[in-house]
């Protein structure tokens, strides 16, 4: 078994569930006492939202790319950056490390194709709805068509996600605010909704709506063990 190395902290609500799914998916391919095995280098998530904020890429994608060494020092044979809006930095984390990235876009459209999506919708972080980086590399490298909310749905998915889901704060009138966007956004044609934070997942789940889900933590969390066990 490969030792999985995992940049999270960003934020820990989400990198407690990427321990748990990796575990979990061990134990269901091995069974027994089988555990993964995980190396977690976990940031402060203040220091990486100041940096989002002010655009300071550069200096996020050495702190990141640092602790990816890190972790390849002490024995990780594959890196997971535990959030999407963060894979922006990826090329600075793999200019930092020899070991295989699983980069989080890539899994998730594997799985939308294996379904036979073709075209699908995107909730994240403002970044990560509005950069190219993640709905661009989908579109070129797997020519799946992704769309994303109108501006002011884009800015109530972003400040849910910073104000509430990244401190554990669950409200109902939020997940009813994501229902009417997922909504709107399946009228416009999309067959599927990438939960494209990492932390979305805590707040929306399958039996909360009909429209087919792509949960991006679990998915990665899939794809990694798979690797891990290859």
């Amino acid at each position: 078994m490969k030792t999985i190395g995992l940049l999270g902290g960003m934020s820990w609500e989400s990198t407690a569930t990427y321990y748990r799914l990796l575990n979990e998916g061990v134990k269901d391919a091995l069974g027994g006492l089988h555990s993964a095995k995980v190396l977690l280098h976990s940031v402060d998530f203040d220091e990486i939202a100041t940096m989002q904020r002010e655009g300071a890429w550069d200096a996020a994608g050495d702190l990141l790319g640092k602790a990816a060494a890190g972790l390849e020092a002490a024995g990780a044979d594959m890196t997971l950056i535990c959030t999407n809006t963060m894979h922006l930095v990826e090329g600075a984390i793999r200019a930092h490390t020899g070991i295989p990235l699983l980069h989080i876009a890539d899994a998730t459209a594997e799985a939308a194709r294996e379904k036979g999506f073709q075209k699908l919708a995107l909730l994240g972080t403002s970044f990560t709805m509005e950069q190219d980086f993640y709905r661009g590399r989908i579109a070129d490298r797997f020519s799946i068509e992704v769309i994303t909310p109108d501006a002011a749905d884009r800015q109530i998915v972003h400040d849910i996600i910073y104000d509430e889901l990244c401190q554990g704060d669950i409200r109902d009138t939020s997940r009813a605010a994501y229902l009417r966007i997922i909504d709107s956004l399946h009228g416009q044609g999309a067959e599927a909704i990438i939960l494209g934070c990492t932390e979305i997942g805590l707040l929306i789940k399958d039996d909360h709506t009909d429209v087919p889900l792509l949960d991006t933590t679990a998915i990665h969390c899939a794809a990694a063990v798979k690797a891990a066990l290859a």
